[in-house]
């Protein structure tokens, strides 16, 4: 079974309209957000705190079971095209059972 991993740079509204995407597509059982495990360095006290590149899109990461390398094709098409829609950055990597 094919385990697909997600990458979202955007805001929340985007990563839930990929995500409600991905739940509504046939053969996809379980999509889940992953907490992202990288410790991040933002520092309160930093000169640059605040500063507008600090505030950029958000990063989501998202797991999906597909059932087969078929049905995980059709979660990449589609996730593609609602991304290019949404003008969202979404990188993609996976998993397959050997």
């Amino acid at each position: 079974m094919p385990l697909l991993r997600l990458r979202i740079t955007g805001n929340d509204d985007d990563a839930r309209a990929i995500g409600n995407l991905l739940n509504s597509l046939d053969g996809i059982e379980h999509v889940e957000e992953v907490a992202d495990l990288m410790p991040h360095m933002d520092d309160a006290d930093s000169s640059s705190a605040g500063l507008p590149d600090d505030s950029g899109p958000g990063v989501h990461e998202l797991e999906i079971d597909a059932p087969n390398a078929s049905t995980a094709n059709k979660v990449r098409e589609a996730v593609e095209a609602l991304a290019f829609d949404l003008d969202v950055l979404v990188e993609f990597e996976s998993e397959e059972e050997r």
